[in-house]
């Protein structure tokens, strides 16, 4: 129980703006992005690394759960509370003080509980940006935790590869603060530290500040929807690709027929480009760009695309069956409508998923043959990034479907795909979505013993006290 003691005590350490206690308020806390919904004891929104420590000491002596949450957009249950009432989730979206932009060397110190949008806003008028691209606006703190990748993975990589530097909490009696904030490209020392609090989820310490490396804005840029010949022909399409476009190709986002349609009907605003507005079973969004403005002389974009597209459709067993080269701004809000669209189209039960980029359209043409006579009541929304080997893999059961409320049935699911992932294709549960208590289970039953007997020393080491969601032991 959360009494007045400690009350007082969070109170001293904060300020009344830190605390969270209204029922109403207090709810936007306790919801995740996607159905999961928890009970907190109070939130807590500290405004400094400073607090931070204090608060996390102070709950670790005294034995009190703390759930840290940044931008609350994940999709695993990762930071929000459980149903006991006995946690606190402490908030970092008031840690936003520090904005240290150093243009020399292309990075940004900044607070964890600034949002994506923000620091690319702020960015846009050095023609620089953080280069991870979602549908989703998080807080840098949760995309450290979770090691976001994103539709442009395939150019720029994962937040893991573009962080330099961190300043994390351990959830120690000290509250102790670890400057691991570096902003050094190079630096073989030792051990690097900061690799061990990126994709953890939160469990080994709360990230509160991060140095980030930057990137250009692209300057130009040309899209395509295309159309392979078959599922088989998909990894040719993308080797071709980039053979002749080669640091140029920055995305390759592949998108079911289903989950084009199911955007498409949920956003009237949207264009549908195909011919006669049939949407075919499986498009291709690629995307090449340059970090310059159009040079005199210079082949624009859109020509250079069409002309590798024509190259590829001409030669020995053509992988493209039809290509449509169109805006980028329309090309991507179609891309971008695909969550909301598939979300409302039903119970949407998802799973984000990795796999070698060889097998990832193996294991989509295997969940269709076998679905139906599994799971019939399920349709397919799948989508991904092809470039990396990811796939979003969104089953949508009807609302007016009893399976839709049925836990037994999620579980039953889940334990299915996962099972055919892991042992057969021998691919990853979490691509890029971290854990949570969504899929705590299958990171037991998946998980080396010896991985995770390491991984309990290190949380013992780190954070001892209660902190996150996972249990890594």
């Amino acid at each position: 129980m959360i009494d007045r003691a400690h009350k007082q005590a969070f109170l001293q350490i904060l300020g009344e703006k830190g605390l969270v206690e209204d029922e109403h308020d207090i709810a936007t806390y306790e919801t995740g992005a996607r159905y999961d919904r928890g009970k907190a004891a109070l939130v807590l929104r500290p405004r400094t690394t400073q607090e931070v420590s204090a608060v996390v000491a102070y709950c670790v002596r005294n034995g009190i759960a703390l759930v840290p949450q940044s931008g609350n957009t994940g999709l695993v249950s990762g930071s929000t509370p459980d149903a006991s009432g006995n946690e606190i989730v402490l908030s970092l979206d008031r840690v936003t003080q520090t904005f240290e932009l150093d243009l020399d060397n292309r990075s940004l110190k900044a607070g964890a509980g600034l949002r994506l949008s923000e620091v690319n806003r702020r960015l846009e008028e050095h023609g620089l940006f953080f280069p991870i691209d979602l549908g989703a606006d998080p807080c840098l703190g949760g995309m450290v935790a979770t090691n976001t990748g994103g539709s442009r993975f395939l150019r720029y990589g994962d937040v893991r590869r573009n962080t330099l530097g961190l300043t994390v909490v351990l959830g120690d009696e000290n509250g102790t603060v670890l400057e691991l904030s570096s902003d050094l490209r190079k630096n073989n020392t030792g051990v690097d530290w900061k690799q061990l609090f990126i994709g953890t989820s939160g469990a080994f310490g709360i990230v509160t500040e991060c140095v980030l490396n930057l990137e250009k804005t692209p300057r130009q840029a040309a899209t395509a929807l295309l159309v392979p010949q078959s599922a088989a022909h998909v990894m040719p399409l993308l080797r071709a690709m980039e053979d002749k476009l080669g640091v140029y190709l920055s995305a390759f986002e592949g998108m079911s027929g289903n989950a084009v349609a199911a955007a498409l009907d949920h956003v009237p605003s949207l264009r549908n480009p195909f011919q006669g507005g049939i949407v075919p079973s499986y498009v291709i969004l690629a995307e090449i760009s340059r970090t310059w403005a159009p040079r005199e002389g210079e082949q624009g974009l859109d020509a250079v695309l069409e002309n590798v597209l024509a190259e590829i459709w001409e030669s020995e067993e053509a992988p493209l069956a039809d290509a449509f080269v169109g805006p980028a701004h329309e090309t991507w809000a179609l891309r971008h409508a695909l969550s909301e669209g598939v979300k409302h189209s039903g119970k949407l039960i998802a799973f984000d998923l990795s796999f070698r980029r060889g097998q990832i359209m193996a294991f989509c043409e295997r969940m269709k043959a076998e679905m139906p006579s599994h799971f019939p009541e399920v349709t397919i929304c799948d989508f991904g990034h092809i470039g990396d080997g990811g796939v979003h893999l969104n089953l949508v059961v009807p609302k007016d479907c009893a399976a839709a409320s049925d836990a037994d049935y999620e579980r039953r699911l889940r334990d299915w795909v996962f099972r055919i992932t892991v042992e057969e294709f021998g691919g990853s549960f979490s691509a890029e979505h971290a854990i949570g208590r969504k899929n705590q289970a299958y990171y037991d039953l998946y998980t080396n013993p010896e991985i995770k007997r390491l991984a309990q020393g290190l949380k013992a080491i780190t954070s001892p006290g209660r902190l996150g969601t996972v249990r890594f032991g």
